[in-house]
């Protein structure tokens, strides 16, 4: 059964291996954050980190994820405050929300790599789909997240998440801690 570290935790899925990262993900690790969207890896919406490269999980087998660190818009911060987060909140470069996951992987990525990128950097790295039209506010968003990167500017906090892991828990009873 393959094994990966997923948000920093180890996980062992007892699925086939030839399973799309993509659904182990969302249907085993309950990671919904990640989206299904073209399925055949086009969109981006599936988009996570795998030992830091931003890869549709869509793609990827968890055969091919074995041993890997693979880090889910989840993982990226619990309370909101990677500068990739503030900024696309700062700049209003989220519309509906079903792709702003994947940008944000994609954008993680990219500022690990380089917290200076260039326009054409930026959109070279973000290849994410998003109907909604956020793409000029969204390299602005980028630019923003690398001057935070840099420590040339600070964000004021984006509201924390809405719901507690406990209220989650009991929202999905497939989080709940099995008995002791």
């Amino acid at each position: 059964m393959p094994r990966m570290t997923v948000n920093d935790r180890p996980v062992e899925y007892l699925l086939d291996g030839d399973t799309p990262l993509l659904w182990a993900l969302r249907e085993a690790s309950n990671l919904t954050g990640t989206k299904n969207g073209c399925g055949k890896g086009d969109c981006g919406a599936c988009m996570v980190l795998v030992d830091g490269a931003a890869l549709r999980s869509c793609l990827i087998t968890i055969d091919e994820a074995e041993g890997r660190f693979i880090t889910t818009i989840e993982g990226l911060s619990r309370d909101r405050s990677h500068p990739v987060q503030q900024a696309l909140v700062a700049e209003q470069a989220i519309q509906c929300g079903f792709c702003t996951p994947g940008i944000a992987m994609a954008a993680a990525s990219l500022l690990s790599r380089n917290a200076g990128p260039s326009e054409a950097e930026i959109r070279e790295a973000i290849p994410n789909l998003c109907p909604c039209g956020v793409q000029p506010r969204l390299v602005r968003a980028i630019q923003r997240a690398a001057a935070v990167t840099r420590r040339e500017e600070r964000i004021s906090a984006a509201p924390a998440p809405g719901i507690t892991a406990e209220d989650a828990a009991e929202a999905v009873p497939a989080m709940t801690p099995p008995e002791e």
